[in-house]
């Protein structure tokens, strides 16, 4: 790999300290960097609404933060098939696997060309009210429909691919790709998926019934999540969110559609670490 774009979350570097040493770093060794920084400009570096602006000839992206930087840059990169290695800057991240004692060891590999891709599922999620669009967005970990306001159980509809599947009471409901599985979804109880497979989670939270059941979706399917009336007839108010990020607030009678995208995000790998292994450590039995 010759071209690098580098993406850094000011809040997880603040100096900028290890910004500066890997494009120090890999400017030393003859490649060509380009950085931006998310939460402001600094030292002259691109800011966040330059983010699309990508130089066509980069090789690879390298996320500076946590998680949750690698997953907003996911969802602005979609579609240009610019693979992704996170340098994990915050605590516990399960997609930023090179920690900040591994980074010349990984840069060093990078250049060597010695790597691995893997292609991540994403989800595809739309937003529906009267018959009429009203946002379509991606997510790498999971799209969650939630309740919002006071604080009262969620009555809702789920259907499978045009079908009623079941009439649920909770506060909400997470769809988790197999990335997504070790996010939210296994916070609510749900299973952990290896992320190369091919499937939907779909995980009810905190249900107020003896269905508490988690169900596994071919990625074929399609799932639709309505908002349905609250108790004696009244709206409800709810909000769906993709990846923790973009949000749409909600309403009795909206729709949420979700799917399997064509789209993929692809992930590079470094380390010759399996994903067991990798949860082995990250959940501290190691």
């Amino acid at each position: 790999m010759n071209n690098f774009y580098i993406v850094t979350n000011v809040t997880k570097d603040k100096s900028l300290e290890t910004t500066d040493y890997i494009e120090k770093y890999l400017t030393e060794h003859g490649r060509h960097v380009t950085v931006m920084v998310r939460g402001g400009i600094e030292k002259g570096m691109q800011e966040d609404k330059h983010l699309l602006q990508i130089p066509p000839e980069t090789d690879c992206i390298l996320v500076l933060g946590g998680d949750g930087t690698l997953l907003q840059t996911a969802r602005d990169t979609v579609g240009l098939g610019i693979p992704l290695l996170g340098i994990n800057l915050g605590t516990l991240g399960f997609l930023a696997e090179v920690e900040k004692s591994g980074i010349t060891d990984a840069l060093d590999h990078l250049m060597q060309d010695s790597y691995e891709i893997m292609d991540r599922t994403l989800l595809s999620g739309s937003v529906i009210r009267d018959g009429k669009e009203l946002l379509k967005a991606h997510a790498l970990n999971d799209i969650v429909v939630n309740r919002c306001g006071h604080l009262m159980v969620l009555n809702y509809e789920v259907l499978v691919n045009g079908q009623l599947l079941c009439h649920y009471k909770a506060d909400g409901m997470i769809l988790a790709s197999p990335t997504g599985s070790t996010g939210y979804n296994m916070s609510a109880g749900g299973p952990i998926v290896e992320p190369g497979a091919r499937l939907m989670v779909m995980t009810p939270i905190c249900p107020h019934t003896l269905n508490t059941r988690s169900i596994i979706l071919s990625p074929e399917d399609q799932v639709e999540i309505v908002i349905a009336e609250g108790r004696d007839g009244q709206a409800q108010q709810a909000e769906v969110n993709f990846d923790g990020g973009q949000a749409q607030m909600l309403t009795t009678g909206d729709r949420i559609r979700v799917h399997q995208s064509e789209q993929v995000v692809r992930l590079l790998h470094i380390n010759k670490v399996s994903f067991l292994q990798m949860l082995h450590k990250k959940m501290g039995e190691g």
